[in-house]
């Protein structure tokens, strides 16, 4: 294979990515594999990096990628799903609160590795990836740990949980694809795209996924629309995503600190499994089926796990109620408890954080 590393920017970098990621959900969707089109060419556009073809991120792929499936995602949502979220929202939110405080296994296995307060505790955090970076750039800590924490655990999450809930519940009933409604698609799109542009301008995390959600989510429940995304384009959505997260790893990615990554790796098994019983706990303390809430409280990325939610039939919303709102209980009270942190051992938040 040719080596594209040296290529000037431009469509060279990236001409071939979608086409590598094309064939990589081809195969997966061909075997049976869970969230084909997501995971195929995700699996792919890593082999070729790691092959030393070093293909690019196709300039807004990703952003496009959510864009669509967010959109998907948020027409889920009815007048009847949202009285059930309000009605359950203790449970919501102690489902949150309890996956956050698994984070305290991640700092206490990268403290005991000698890194920094800074870097164990940002990329221990369960938010998103860009959002912690910013944070631990604040408080000098080791920024390419804390981007690649955040890349390995999103890897891990996406190639593991999908199998593992396809592979242990039993398959569902056929479910009829919901109407599609041309005219109104073609407002809401739109109006999530220039939502997720506000919500980007304001810095606000996630844009591309929460602001097409929170559009389609707002008019499906105002209107009852009972509405979904005509075939294949969900699927798109996904393979734009797939190819993006693909060329976040290649050769040197996996090479770099090796025992930094195995903690990594052993964190977030301990996570997903912590995450696993507490819902089984909760969900029989509430009555409540506990595989969606399961589903909902793993330490991924709310685009994955939300897709994993709408494949195998369990409840889209309320997966991504609880993601949601740990991502913005992560964005408000990680700095704030960082720096608690900080003063209860007498060092200040900054210039010290290698103590």
């Amino acid at each position: 294979m040719p080596d594209l590393a040296a290529s000037p920017p431009g469509w060279r970098r990236w001409w071939a990515t979608p086409l590598v990621g094309l064939a990589g959900g081809t195969l997966a969707s061909l075997i049976g594999w869970p969230l084909p089109w997501i995971i195929g060419s995700l699996l792919a556009v890593i082999a070729a990096r790691c092959g030393g073809w070093l293909i690019g991120e196709l300039p807004g792929g990703r952003q496009t990628g959510q864009w669509l499936v967010a959109s998907g995602i948020g027409l889920h949502f009815t007048g009847a799903v949202m009285t059930q979220l309000l009605g359950h929202f203790a449970l919501i939110l102690a489902g949150a609160v309890g996956t956050l405080l698994l984070s305290l296994i991640g700092i206490a296995l990268l403290r005991r590795a000698g890194l920094d307060r800074a870097t164990a505790f940002f990329a221990s955090m369960p938010g998103g990836a860009s959002e912690m970076v910013n944070l631990a750039q604040r408080h000098d800590a080791q920024i390419a740990r804390v981007a690649a924490a955040h890349s390995l655990r999103l890897l891990l999450v996406v190639l593991l949980v999908p199998a593992l809930f396809a592979w242990s519940l039993p398959p569902g009933a056929p479910v009829a694809p919901a109407a599609v409604n041309w005219a109104w698609l073609a407002v809401l799109l739109p109006a999530g795209a220039v939502l997720a542009l506000l919500w980007k301008k304001l810095r606000q995390p996630n844009p591309w996924m929460l602001g097409p959600l929170t559009a389609c989510a707002l008019a499906s429940v105002a209107f009852d629309l009972q509405l979904g995304l005509p075939p294949g384009l969900g699927q798109a959505g996904q393979w734009l995503i797939g190819c993006a997260l693909g060329c976040h790893f290649d050769r040197a990615f996996f090479r770099n600190a090796p025992g930094f990554l195995a903690r990594i790796l052993l964190f977030t098994l301990l996570a997903m499994l912590g995450a696993a019983l507490l819902a089984s706990g909760l969900g029989w303390l509430a009555g409540q089926n506990g595989s969606s809430l399961m589903l909902g409280m793993m330490p991924g990325g709310i685009t994955e796990l939300c897709l994993t939610a709408d494949a195998l039939q369990l409840s889209v919303a309320l997966v991504t109620a609880l993601q949601v709102l740990r991502l913005f209980l992560v964005m408000f009270l990680a700095e704030p408890l960082f720096r608690l942190w900080q003063r209860s051992r007498g060092l200040p938040a900054r210039d010290r954080d290698h103590a």
